[in-house]
């Protein structure tokens, strides 16, 4: 198969996923509570068995800026993402456009997992725009220990509702890989969706006061001068794709995955209490 070289995402790749972000049309409503919601929308085509996973959440009390340095704080996220277990900003490729590499911790006997991404933002007047999607960097080859994930496409849309409120809308297409079933992948990301965002909403109220702390006026992502990352070419990437993969036999866990979905709103709810 040939390899792909990536292209950063353009203005029609920015209003695609806006648009999917704001129109629910097509989409099935499978989680709804007062200020969030979950929805569900299956692939089109062949270019993978998993859903579209799309998470939306009034922040009442955050503004918009605010949950965009968040999402790019990668000291912070050090912080408050106790599922992560390593991340690094590799390279940047322009001023609003990176590379980056992330792992994290799934539930036993599940192996781990990691993904390496190119990530793209848009500023507008009114809101925010992150999207990322996988790609090869030869520096970060799978590793033994972790199976690699495949993000077809995956990213946020932060709207302002005015100076201290804003909604937070997350959108993924992503494949865990290994051999679960792909209906527990699909089952479990709906479980999994409010959990995220509760847990971003309140390391979001958590930001301004730990930021004071830590280089309050270090955000290379908004001050492109700051940015210390090496330079790299679009030609040091390829597209990584969910078939180019080895694969990992983990059908044996299947009921340990579709029994953590199934507890897992229980846990979102002491979650958001805590």
């Amino acid at each position: 198969m040939a390899q792909e070289v990536p292209a950063v995402p353009d203005d029609a790749l920015f209003r695609s996923f806006q648009c999917q972000c704001d129109d629910d049309a097509g989409w099935t409503s499978c989680y709804k509570k007062p200020g969030i919601g979950v929805w569900m929308r299956p692939p089109e085509g062949r270019s993978s068995p998993v859903h579209t996973v799309k998470g939306r959440m009034v922040f009442p009390d955050v503004a918009a800026e605010t949950v965009y340095d968040v999402l790019h704080d990668i000291e912070y996220r050090r912080k408050w993402d106790v599922t992560m277990i390593e991340t690094q900003d590799i390279a940047r490729l322009s001023v609003n456009a990176d590379v980056g590499y992330y792992s994290w911790k799934c539930p036993k006997p599940l192996k781990n997992r990691d993904v390496v991404t190119l990530r793209s933002w848009l500023v507008l007047p009114d809101s925010y725009i992150i999207i990322n999607f996988s790609v090869k960097h030869n520096m970060y080859p799978p590793r033994k220990d972790l199976v690699r994930a495949v993000s077809h496409l995956a990213g946020y849309l932060i709207k302002s509702n005015g100076p201290t409120s804003c909604t937070l809308t997350y959108l993924a297409q992503v494949d865990p890989r290994g051999s679960l079933p792909k209906w527990v992948v699909n089952k479990s990301s709906q479980y999994l969706a409010p959990k995220i965002l509760r847990k971003l909403h309140k390391a979001c109220c958590q930001y301004p006061g730990w930021k004071k702390k830590n280089k309050p006026e270090f955000k290379p992502w908004l001050n492109p001068e700051q940015n210390t990352l090496p330079r790299i070419s679009l030609n040091e990437l390829f597209l990584q794709r969910a078939e180019s993969l080895e694969h990992v036999d983990e059908s044996q866990l299947c009921e340990v995955a579709e029994d953590k979905g199934d507890n897992s709103d229980e846990e979102e709810e002491k979650t958001s209490k805590g």
